[in-house]
């Protein structure tokens, strides 16, 4: 019996969780530097938010069960360039 190589690829899930932590990181410096006068852009940003303007929480009350739904993106410069970060560091290993 001949054996047979497998050629393993680069794994997605480690893509998206090294995404998600630039994310985090990128977002975390760009809190951190938002004092700082000429890094104040990396924490401009947008909110997304699902919900009532003032609660962000969307709510089913169904008598005897209740349901709180809500859901925030920020999207900031700094998180973004994390993310771009990220790949770039995948894509070396």
């Amino acid at each position: 019996m001949a054996k047979t190589s497998r050629s393993y690829g680069k794994n997605p899930w480690a893509l998206f969780l090294l995404i998600l932590l630039g994310i985090v990181v990128g977002s975390f410096l760009g809190h951190l530097l938002r004092d700082v006068n000429f890094l104040t852009w990396l924490n401009y940003g947008i909110d997304f938010s699902i919900g009532n303007k003032g609660s962000n929480i969307v709510t089913l009350d169904l008598g005897v069960f209740v349901l709180h739904f809500g859901l925030r993106l920020k999207i900031t410069i700094g998180s973004v360039i994390g993310a771009i970060a990220s790949v770039f560091i995948y894509k070396k290993l």
